[in-house]
């Protein structure tokens, strides 16, 4: 059986003009947080560093949200090294896994954006999993959850601390590892999932969950 790694990133904005055209991207990588499941699916290790931009620059906004700011990634690897450091410590039988697509996007255009060329990193690329996707799937709704959102549906009590990458990447795991473990999730009380009723629409929070034990970040 494949171990999953659960990954997160965090990014900060490359303004507009040469920088962006040279780059080819609007936001750069700034944090790396990823955890290891073992073949039980229990966490059975953890990654995280932070990444120094080379266009971009962290913002007030950026520093607010992740509560990362220029001291952190002043010193800290390049893209290329941080990312080289990944796919050392990333087992050979891994399968990645993300809340979103945007994950595996950024990655990619790190790469292609600041010419690196990392062969070990190209299988797992074209092997990822969208566990946002896959709850959306069990929903039956085509709606894109907020990780938060889903964690509390799901009824799961978790770890406080969005948009730190190694937090987020532990929260997505227990989701994640939840959604394996139970074909039909068991949901939140007081949820009404979108199968339940003739129309799909989704009422985000049906009276805000009765039981809600998690507060929405």
């Amino acid at each position: 059986m494949s171990k999953y790694v659960v990954v997160d990133l965090e990014m900060c904005k490359v303004p507009k003009g040469i920088k962006r055209e040279e780059f080819g991207c609007g936001y750069e990588l700034i944090e790396i947080g990823a955890v290891l499941m073992d073949e039980s699916l229990e966490i059975a290790g953890s990654f995280k560093t932070y990444v120094s931009p080379e266009f971009g620059s962290i913002d007030t906004y950026i520093e607010n949200l992740t509560g990362i700011s220029a001291a952190h990634t002043k010193d800290a690897p390049t893209a290329k090294e941080a990312l080289e450091m990944f796919a050392a410590w990333l087992p050979e039988d891994a399968v990645l896994v993300s809340w979103s697509e945007n994950d595996e996007r950024q990655i990619r255009k790190e790469l292609k954006g600041k010419n690196i060329c990392i062969p070990k990193l190209d299988k797992y690329l074209d092997n990822w999993i969208d566990c946002q996707k896959t709850f959306g799937e069990k929903m039956n709704c085509r709606k894109n959850y907020k990780l938060s959102e889903a964690l509390c549906i799901a009824d799961i009590y978790f770890e406080d601390g969005a948009h730190d990458a190694l937090v987020d990447a532990h929260n997505t795991a227990l989701l994640f590892a939840k959604m394996q473990r139970e074909p039909r999730l068991q949901l939140a009380a007081g949820f009404i999932p979108a199968d339940s009723v003739e129309t799909y629409t989704y009422n985000p929070f049906v009276k805000l969950l009765a039981g809600y034990r998690c507060a929405v970040l």
